[in-house]
């Protein structure tokens, strides 16, 4: 088996997000930041697997053998969730893993393992693109979730992911903001438990969700059309009441940023990982290092375009 290198993109999720998992139009955005996994040949009946973070320190590295590959075969709990996906991938292709030979691979993010732009769904992508099978069966035959991120690992531009009768449709989206300059990605010094999230979204009553959910498509629609930092503003923030409503959860600006004089919007899990902001200039960001934020992207930095 010769080498083999596959490659997925990051995610960030600008509109839709809790709702995009009961239909909502949710607009994605792929980032510039991914993983990489090689695959090679190895010595007989044996899958090694190397994982390197951004920096190209080893932090997980763990060896099975190919002819008992079950989740028994370790107590790691990273190791386990490998094999829950490998497992995953040969109920949809028999084949997969079924060699004699052995297989050395190595996976490689780009981006910081605490960013939350998608070290388990660039994952899954990958390892669906190495075994030939359909990522979202993959995701949802072993994880849980939308799977906008998936689609997002494989696309060269912004996109609009939808839920329609529990499949994924995806179609491209014009989003190239003329005012692109004045947005960035702030990271907020934590990464978010989107399952919690996600338990706590689905206490709330299926007529609160509905109405929503038709607001937000809306918005996702807008802002494909958005030529203008003030409409685009305003369309974040109504987004941002809406889904504060729906979770009963205060927005992240004010919890954290309620004199910035700016927008900031809430990507994906609410509570940590990204946030973007809207600055009339980049000494605006100094409000957010002041604070301690300090890594912060611009978006030509963050967003594949």
């Amino acid at each position: 088996m010769s080498t083999k290198v596959f490659y997925s993109h990051g995610k960030l999720l600008l509109t839709g997000e809790y709702l995009v998992l009961d239909g909502a139009k949710a607009l994605a955005l792929p980032t510039t930041k991914g993983q990489y996994l090689t695959v090679k040949n190895n010595i007989p009946n044996i899958l090694h697997w190397k994982s390197f973070d951004e920096d190209n320190n080893v932090w997980y590295e763990d060896e099975f053998e190919l002819s008992n590959l079950k989740r028994q075969q370790t107590t790691n709990p990273v190791s386990r969730i490998l094999l829950d996906i490998l497992l995953a991938a040969q109920k949809l292709n028999t084949t997969f893993l079924k060699t004699p030979d052995g297989v050395y691979v190595t996976t490689k993010l780009t981006f910081s393992r605490a960013f939350g732009l998608g070290s388990s769904s660039t994952l899954i992508a990958n390892i669906a693109k190495w075994a030939n099978v359909d990522p979202y069966q993959l995701l949802w035959n072993s994880f849980k979730g939308s799977g906008y991120d998936l689609a997002c690992a494989t696309s060269a531009s912004a996109l609009v992911y939808q839920l329609s009768d529990s499949m994924p449709k995806v179609t491209t989206a014009v989003f190239k903001p003329s005012f692109k300059d004045q947005l960035f990605f702030v990271y907020l010094n934590k990464k978010q438990n989107s399952k919690e999230g996600i338990s706590h979204y689905q206490n709330v009553s299926s007529s609160k969700v509905d109405a929503a959910k038709d607001k937000v498509n809306t918005i996702t629609l807008a802002l494909q059309k958005c030529d203008s930092l003030f409409e685009f503003q305003l369309l974040l923030e109504q987004h941002e009441v809406i889904l504060s409503d729906v979770l009963q959860l205060p927005t992240i600006k004010e919890q954290l940023f309620s004199d910035y004089r700016g927008t900031v919007k809430s990507l994906g899990a609410w509570g940590g990982d990204f946030v973007l902001v809207t600055t009339n200039s980049q000494s605006d960001l100094k409000y957010f290092i002041e604070k301690g934020y300090t890594t912060i992207f611009s978006y030509n930095d963050m967003i594949l375009s």
